[in-house]
């Protein structure tokens, strides 16, 4: 997740700390339909100009879309002006110290698994292909962060920063990289050779895209990190 996508996560959970505001949401979200500001003021025994605060306040978190109707059916002159109403967002929201990515294992997961039933392949094999075309897609996502031939060092910042918006906190060490953090963290205490073989394979994916940093993902199992590691080729860890 992107630095911007996280303080945005945050400021709209951290907006339902306020009780007034979480019971308007509520409301809101068990709706049909969209709702307007005095239903919400009635439904939580608030002043109208109080919901009208906080709903506005959840609009502008991201937690409640807005739209305007006549509720009357009316058209035309003498008809009255439309109501603002409020709605849920669409958009989902998740915060997670450190960071983790369950949503993508998911998808990763049932890609392989639909590819299985597809083309009667090892499911193994599926969910690798799958964390490697994912892989390849951070390493694009890299290289739209360089402009034209990038120095090594450019090229290996914009992957550090790749890493890191994925959710695996990078940091350097005389070998090349630790992957200080694992996304999949409590899938992979009761799965770990799917999870580490599905880490490996989207670092392998990753490092083909970006052949230019020289770096291999290797398996290194330890306590409080990704059981991948990328280390410089040819260095031994003998």
């Amino acid at each position: 997740m992107s630095r911007a996508g996280f303080d945005a996560d945050v400021a709209g959970i951290a907006s339902l700390a306020e009780p007034t505001r979480r019971a308007l949401y509520l409301y809101v979200q068990a709706q049909e339909s969209a709702v307007s500001r005095d239903e919400a003021a009635a439904a939580v025994d608030v002043p109208r100009h109080t919901a009208k605060f906080h709903l506005d306040k959840l609009a502008d978190d991201g937690l409640l879309t807005v739209e305007f109707a006549r509720r009357t059916g009316r058209r035309g002159p003498g008809a009255g002006r439309p109501a603002k109403l409020y709605r849920p967002a669409s958009r989902e929201l998740a915060v997670t110290l450190p960071e983790r990515r369950y949503r993508l294992a998911g998808q990763l997961m049932a890609r392989a698994i639909t590819e299985t039933r597809n083309n009667a392949v090892p499911v193994a094999q599926a969910l690798g292909g799958a964390a490697q075309e994912h892989g390849r897609w951070m390493a694009g996502e890299a290289l739209r962060e360089t402009t034209g031939s990038p120095t090594h060092d450019e090229l290996l910042g914009a992957a550090r920063r790749v890493l890191d918006q994925e959710g695996y906190g990078s940091r350097s060490d005389q070998a090349g990289l630790i992957l200080a953090n694992c996304p999949f963290r409590a899938l992979a205490d009761e799965h770990a050779p799917v999870i580490c073989d599905m880490n490996l394979a989207i670092m392998e994916g990753f490092l083909a895209g970006l052949g230019r940093l020289h770096l291999t993902a290797v398996l290194e199992p330890a306590q409080g990190r990704c059981c991948v590691r990328l280390t410089a080729e040819g260095h031994s860890s003998e």
